[in-house]
């Protein structure tokens, strides 16, 4: 192509820099040192001080040669450690594997291995997975973090506290060159493998930080109740997002539902995410629990497709609900069910449906559509023809760590394939029906379970509801759903399946109930590949 006249003003250190989050880390330090930063029990800390801790932390780091391109490990709960850990390893150019904190050991070790991590921060709590894990990697540096909340227990040859005392607050770290440098590593659940390592770059973490802010309609200052694990899509971006706004991180160890209840009067927290299981939570708690709130509270929700009884659960409890859509691989939320004034004024129950659906590309995640898995050809815009989500854009990852022929395989197409199957509805919104492999094919017809589902959990009774295809020597699979009752609820199988014949077409209906708790992941998620092994087995 020949020569632009506007070629000849090229790119210079005056008008261009990557893109990376460490620099709202270094504006809030700078703007707003007095302004609280982390609050964790009796720790308080303000931007300056978490400022000064992260240079210490990084520089303590690099001391003991870690740089460009190393990765240090953390096993850690929400707490001040594991939001530093967030900047201070990308200020040496380190990558940060967050590592579920749920895992087993075999896992774990798995991990180490893979990521190659040189260090690892890691709490007490976790020791008795952790420590069995570090046979197999001898020259690992363990750090152990101290929290008052649990006893101590020493894996490492020297403490975070001790670690932080090495470093320099003063530490003179430089913004990444490349905006396309690893700034972190998140392993995928693996059901079936071993699990992926989804690889995020600065520029991806930046917009995503952004992309949060600007979605939820943040604004300066938010107080934001850490119920999401931090080592999930690193807390959805949102460490980073709090340092753009400068804002409140309110560490909480353990989801509970009274500790959540008294962090929200205690710190008038305006903001948390959490997934549908939490929320649900919620809902069901004590009445006791919940008075005393009167301010307004942003509840952001994802991991699984909610309800529509979920979400008007929680707005019948005076919290505002905004779905996210998004995976491991697209740095947590990608699509967003944004709010339409012109539903104001529908009824709660319609007004709930609509914040069910997945909703539309947020503004930073460039593209997506619902295409047929084969040819990518984009769906009709009609709310029922099913397809195969796909993404692109800035907030997807860089591929997987150590495995290209996968990697290859989820761009095929230049689309990064989403396994979800969903329907396009008339106005853009998007509408999980379900993950490609939770479809149940009955007598050749497609069923969604999530849509069972969301029946089931409107029966007064039911707690929790999940919904996996069982073998049917005449129908080929039949929906078998599994389901939790209320405290002091009674229910029987035939009750249930007539629950569902009322709301149903009479193929979806469940010709199979169980009624047992759940298994579900660190993150909420239900663990559907269990639950088809036990309904094989029955």
């Amino acid at each position: 192509m020949p020569n632009s006249i506007y070629d000849d003003l090229p790119q210079r250190p005056a008008n261009f820099e990557s893109l990376s989050p460490l620099s709202f880390l270094r504006r809030s330090a700078t703007l707003y040192p007095t302004e609280t930063s982390v609050i964790h029990g009796p720790e308080t800390y303000t931007w300056a001080e978490t400022y000064a801790r992260c240079c210490r932390l990084a520089s303590a780091l690099a001391a003991r040669g870690i740089g460009r391109g190393d990765t240090v490990a953390a096993m850690l709960p929400n707490t001040p450690a594991m939001f530093e850990a967030h900047f201070a390893i990308a200020m040496i150019g380190g990558v940060l594997n967050a590592i579920n904190t749920r895992l087993d050991t075999k896992t774990i070790s798995f991990i180490f291995g893979h990521g190659e991590a040189r260090l690892l921060l890691t709490d007490a709590e976790f020791a008795g997975v952790v420590g069995p894990a570090l046979s197999d990697h001898p020259l690992m540096t363990v750090v152990d973090v101290e929290d008052g909340a649990v006893p101590a227990q020493r894996l490492g040859s020297l403490t975070y506290a001790e670690l932080l005392d090495e470093g320099d607050p003063s530490f003179d770290w430089q913004m990444p060159d490349d905006e396309w440098h690893a700034i972190s590593l998140n392993y995928t659940s693996g059901t079936t493998g071993d699990p992926k390592g989804v690889v995020y770059h600065h520029r991806g973490a930046y917009l995503n930080a952004v992309n949060n802010a600007v979605s939820w309609g943040m604004g300066l200052h938010p107080r934001y109740l850490w119920t999401l694990p931090m080592f999930h899509c690193n807390g959805w971006c949102f460490p980073w997002t709090l340092a753009a706004l400068a804002g409140t991180t309110i560490c909480l160890r353990q989801v509970r539902e009274e500790a959540i209840f008294d962090a929200i009067r205690t710190y008038k927290v305006t903001h948390f995410c959490g997934a549908p299981v939490v929320l649900n939570a919620l809902i069901n708690a004590p009445d006791e629990m919940k008075h005393g709130i009167d301010h307004e509270i942003s509840v952001m929700t994802a991991g699984a497709a909610p309800p529509a009884a979920v979400i008007q659960g929680m707005e019948e409890l005076g919290f505002d609900v905004t779905q996210v859509y998004g995976l491991t691989e697209t740095y947590g939320p990608m699509v967003v069910s944004a709010w339409k004034h012109v539903w104001d004024d529908l009824p709660i129950s319609e007004r709930s449906a609509l914040k069910s659906r997945q909703g539309i590309p947020s503004i930073m995640a460039e593209d997506l559509m619902v295409a047929d898995p084969e040819t990518l050809e984009p769906v009709p815009w009609d709310g029922e023809t099913q397809g195969e989500i796909f993404m692109r854009g800035n907030i997807t990852m860089k591929g997987y760590l150590k495995n290209q022929p996968t990697t290859d395989a989820a761009f095929a197409g230049d689309w990064f394939h989403s396994g979800d199957i969903a329907v396009r509805h008339p106005d853009g919104y998007v509408q999980i029906k379900d993950r490609s492999k939770d479809v149940i094919i009955s007598g050749g017809e497609n069923i969604s379970s999530i849509e069972i589902e969301d029946v089931l959990f409107r029966h007064p009774a039911i707690l929790e509801a999940a919904v996996v295809a069982r073998a049917d020597d005449k129908w080929g699979e039949h929906p078998c759903a599994f389901v939790t009752l209320k405290p002091g609820h009674e229910l029987s199988a035939d009750a249930v399946i007539e629950h569902c014949r009322a709301e149903l077409a009479r193929f979806k209906v469940p010709r199979t109930v169980v009624f047992s708790d759940l298994p579900k992941t660190s993150t909420g998620k239900v663990q559907k590949f269990v639950l088809r092994t036990r309904a094989d087995a029955i």
